[in-house]
């Protein structure tokens, strides 16, 4: 019985000091991600440095007790673009400085990360499960009912390396909110740099980097997990 109790009290003392580190743990509450679809096209080595962008955020997100609405708009530039060279990678870095909508606005600084969020796979017995996908060589519908190109108005299709101008990187089918998993994924063959300014660079050592208007993309102040 002694034995039992004592081992008892030891399971206790543990689990409390278990707890008591949990509580701890520094947390950082500036890592929100913002799931945003870009509103114009971006190409490493072509956009130039200083362009302004935009970005339309896909989920309602909470920052510091304010709600940032579904739809606001995200403003920024370009702070890093270089094209893929015979010995150094592409590079592309987007900082994001302010979001706006109809009735509020709230000042950011959030970075283009190495994450997105792929299309969700069609379901066996799906109109679209025979068809190709942006590789192919038809559109693919997505949810509404829109038709989307394969590839776009020169024939090129994103990944299709040097030789077929910039990489898209998004290896997927264009999507919106509702067709896109709910898991986020890494971007495949793009790795990010931490700066020491903070910001956060993309480089892909296999093609250029560019941004669609239809894939989702993730922004945050700092690595995500």
């Amino acid at each position: 019985m002694l034995r039992r109790t004592s081992l008892g009290n030891g399971l206790v003392v543990l689990l409390f000091t278990l707890a008591g580190f949990a509580e701890k743990r520094p947390q950082n509450p500036d890592l929100i991600e913002f799931p945003i679809q870009m509103q114009q096209k971006v190409t490493a080595g072509i956009t130039p440095v200083g362009a302004k962008v935009q970005a339309k955020l896909t989920i309602a997100t909470l920052v510091k007790g304010n709600v940032v609405p579904e739809g606001a708009i995200l403003s920024g530039e370009v702070t890093e673009s270089e094209a893929k060279g015979a010995d150094a990678p592409s590079k592309l870095g987007i900082r994001m400085d302010l979001a706006q909508w109809r009735n509020g606005s709230l000042p950011l600084k959030v970075y283009l990360t190495e994450w997105y969020y792929p299309v969700k796979a069609p379901m066996p017995g799906d109109d679209n499960s025979s068809l190709p996908g942006i590789h192919g060589s038809v559109g693919v519908t997505m949810g509404g009912g829109t038709p989307y190109p394969a590839g776009d108005s020169s024939g090129r299709f994103p990944g299709d390396g040097p030789s077929r101008g910039p990489a898209t990187i998004d290896p997927d089918s264009p999507g919106t909110a509702s067709d896109s998993s709910p898991h986020r994924a890494r971007l495949k063959d793009v790795d990010s740099k931490r700066n020491e300014d903070g910001s956060i660079s993309l480089l892909c050592k296999k093609n250029s980097l560019r941004l669609d208007k239809n894939t989702i993309y993730v922004l945050a102040a700092g690595d995500l997990p």
